[in-house]
């Protein structure tokens, strides 16, 4: 393992272990690397990776989450390569954040035909496929909808409730009483979206309180499920990184919620 490497998941480490998390994972989270495979140059002028991984502690990285999900039972895995059935073998959840487009990588990795029949074997078996997209230009949407379409869940590519001048009230949906999901979470935050339309089992799990466009879905496939949100949600911008603990926001009460949920939902 390189150096850079090491030193990144030692730090995440010591980040869980500071927060008293336990070891006796159960369940596997695996988090795709290879739809979502972006580089940037860091200060000595190398290229690493960034953008919703577990190693990235930067606002950009989901470091916050992958801590949330191993507090909650999970051990935390990467795909580096395209989901076959040998690669989502001993896997609970499997999640896909914000596929590459042609602007984001010089060569992304497209959601093929093969890719969809291995995900959706692996599902009805048990597995739980989590989908968080982005708003429009933002992410691949034509190959990304060949995916979530199977299982009826459609991304609109759209742009909704978005901010101007920091006003982040408008980007908040207020979570109703008495939430199967989001149990202790009351009003979270979700900027520029994608919206969704549901057909054959999927149900929305998310809904703008006045608007009543769904950015959230599930659907039961078979044995397992299938989970879409609209945004890239809990990475460690928003949770709370700039939110902050004020004014009511529950963002890192959601994740919270949210990574229990799978844990019970998942095989």
């Amino acid at each position: 393992m390189k150096k850079k490497k090491m030193k990144d998941c030692f730090a995440i480490l010591l980040m869980l272990l500071a927060n008293g998390v336990s070891y006796s994972q159960t369940k596997t989270v695996i988090l795709d690397y290879f739809f979502n495979h972006e580089f940037k140059k860091n200060s000595k002028g190398e290229m690493e990776r960034f953008h919703y991984t577990w190693e990235d502690t930067a606002q950009s990285g989901y470091s916050k989450l992958g801590a949330v999900f191993v507090q909650n039972g999970f051990a935390l895995k990467s795909l580096e390569a395209a989901p076959t059935k040998k690669n989502l073998k001993g896997t609970s959840v499997y999640l896909m954040v914000d596929p590459d487009t042609e602007k984001e990588t010089a060569t992304p990795n497209f959601i093929q035909h093969e890719h969809i029949k291995a995900i959706a074997k692996w599902v009805k078996k048990g597995g739980v496929l989590v989908v968080m997209a982005n708003d429009t230009l933002n992410v691949e949407f034509e190959h990304l909808n060949h995916l979530t379409e199977t299982f009826g869940i459609h991304l609109n590519g759209d742009s909704k409730s978005k901010v101007y001048n920091d006003k982040y009230e408008m980007a908040a949906f207020l979570i109703p009483q008495g939430d199967p999901i989001f149990t202790t979470a009351k009003k979270v935050y979700l900027k520029e979206v994608s919206s969704l339309n549901l057909s054959k089992t999927a149900k929305p799990i998310l809904v703008h309180q006045t608007e009543k466009y769904i950015v959230g879905a599930a659907a039961k496939v078979g044995k397992g499920m299938v989970v879409v949100i609209g945004d890239p949600w809990f990475y460690n911008e928003y949770l709370n990184g700039r939110l902050g603990y004020k004014n009511g926001w529950d963002n890192n009460k959601a994740a919270d919620d949210f990574t229990k949920w799978l844990f019970k939902e998942s095989k």
